[in-house]
């Protein structure tokens, strides 16, 4: 009798014993898989906010929409948008840069894509047909025809500004600074450094 009770003691010892093994490691899976969820989600955040942060201080990817800058830039053509370059340095004459439209209306948009054409402290008239800047005319290599829009008399740019242009100067063609005015400085948004698509079109600007 006694040999009875010590076996059914045993056995039961044996049971709690293997139920006690098996919840602890089901215990230690659940910590080992919340564990690994918590560092993957802190890496996507940690990802999230760097790609953020290069993406609000650094560079921009930005596509050509409409026909402002033909023939320079097509539609659908992706560009490398540089921000950091100019936290160092001014907007040069002729750089492609990209900015918030400062314009008004059912018809604004969000950015627009145009080249610099004057600095703070040029002068800008258009006549002739063609553009000229502190009483030089201007060569323009980027264009395909004269402009074609009226002419307009001496502009002066304001300090802190820019006078910007769409390279298509096809009547009408471009929204610009002979609609807009000079461009303040906090306006800029970056400068297009090169197309990175199409792949056929890759170039630098």
């Amino acid at each position: 009798m006694n040999q009875e009770l010590e076996g059914e003691f045993m056995r039961s010892r044996k049971q709690r014993y293997r139920a006690a093994r098996h919840g602890g490691s089901g215990s230690a899976l659940n910590k080992r898989w919340v564990k690994e969820l918590k560092d993957w989600l802190l890496t996507a955040a940690a990802v999230f906010v760097i790609m953020s942060l290069v993406n609000l201080f650094v560079f921009n990817i930005s596509t050509v929409k409409g026909q402002s800058m033909q023939p320079t830039l097509r539609e659908g053509e992706r560009l490398f948008i540089n921000k950091l370059v100019l936290v160092f340095d001014r907007p040069k004459r002729g750089d492609i840069i990209v900015l918030h439209d400062p314009s008004t209306g059912p018809d604004q948009k969000e950015y627009l894509i145009k080249r610099v054409i004057g600095l703070p402290g040029d002068v800008v008239e258009v006549k002739g047909s063609q553009l000229h800047v502190n009483g030089k005319k201007v060569v323009e290599s980027y264009v395909d025809t004269e402009i074609q829009d009226s002419d307009f008399a001496p502009l002066a740019v304001e300090d802190g500004s820019y006078f910007v242009m769409g390279d298509n100067r096809h009547a009408g063609a471009s929204k610009d600074s002979r609609y807009f005015g000079s461009v303040p400085r906090d306006r800029i948004v970056g400068k297009a450094s090169f197309i990175w698509w199409p792949l056929s079109k890759v170039d630098t600007l």
